[in-house]
């Protein structure tokens, strides 16, 4: 069906103004990646402070005791989007943190993102608690001690297990979503430092009681890995908007060559059509012209006179 000059030009028009709109969000998804990138390298140093603090700690006091009894009540924290535009970003986190529910016991969850809850219910998992993620990377050490806190209260008088979902970067701009053992803590890893030597002439000394500066460091650590899977989230999450946003831009970009082609097109034909219109009328006013001498006849003669 062909198309009116006005209405190709009102569709481009519009197309263009939707083209001005994707290119600020591409641009502001590149810029709000950028401090919480830096944010997770941060955070990444103040962990490594935190284990040379555990390596001291289990340089005096030796390995840290294996807990053998039951395991405690299973919490989940689920790391999404509160905003849209970057595709099935919350729906393939909702789907790794079904595929951890079925494995493991029935677990409590904790959502962090109003869309990623909107994920969960639609996988059959009902949150029970919903935060806001940070709006700047300056709120990702009031969104760690907050989960904290939640934690805190969940676990009660008895021992708890926590699992963090959320995506994560992988080779060549790939992203991917994790499942990350928090708690308890990760033997391996405490074995480790324990086994390493210490490395300073040095030896650590302490001024606060062994279980109040073992429960600090867990602490700090717990915050260290809460901050760092939250900036982690924010920055896939803005990296997959920016790559939503390219993908939206190639796709106005070519129906914008379409609809100018299209606009030329039509632009031509109708001055064509104009100018067709201009030389078939001067044709007829010429053609006019010329038969108007043969249709009023000669001239009368004179009678004479006498």
């Amino acid at each position: 069906m062909a198309q009116t000059l006005e209405r190709l030009t009102h569709r481009t028009q519009t197309m263009r103004s939707i083209r001005g709109i994707v290119s600020t969000m591409k641009t502001m998804s590149a810029i709000n990646a950028l401090p919480y990138e830096q944010a997770a390298q941060a955070i990444e140093a103040y962990q490594d402070t935190v284990l040379t603090g555990f390596h001291a700690f289990v340089h005096c006091h030796g390995p840290l005791p294996h807990d053998a009894g039951p395991a405690g009540a299973a919490i989940v924290i689920v790391f999404g989007s509160d905003h849209g535009l970057c595709g099935n970003y919350n729906e393939v986190v909702a789907v790794e943190a079904q595929r951890l529910a079925e494995t493991g016991p029935a677990a409590q969850v904790i959502c962090v993102g109003a869309q990623m809850e909107d994920a969960l219910v639609g996988q059959g998992i009902m949150p029970v608690t919903t935060l806001l993620p940070p709006a700047t990377a300056d709120g990702l050490g009031r969104l760690a001690g907050r989960l904290i806190t939640l934690l805190d209260g969940m676990r009660g008088a008895g021992s708890i297990t926590v699992s963090l979902v959320h995506m994560q970067r992988g080779d060549h701009g790939q992203q991917h979503p994790v499942a990350q053992p928090l708690l308890p803590l990760d033997r391996a890893l405490i074995e480790g430092l324990a086994q390493r030597p210490w490395a300073s002439r040095s030896l650590p000394q302490f001024r606060m009681p062994p279980d109040r500066l073992l429960a600090a460091l867990i602490r700090s650590y717990l915050f260290a890995r809460l901050f760092r899977s939250a900036a982690e989230a924010m920055v896939t999450e803005n990296a997959a908007r920016l790559a939503r946003m390219q993908q939206a831009e190639q796709s106005i970009d070519d129906q914008l060559e379409a609809l100018t082609s299209e606009l030329r097109s039509v632009r031509q034909s109708e001055i064509t059509t104009e100018l067709l219109d201009v030389i078939i009328g001067f044709e007829a006013l010429k053609r006019r012209k010329k038969r108007q001498p043969a249709a009023d006849g000669p001239p009368a003669a004179k009678r004479p006179q006498g």
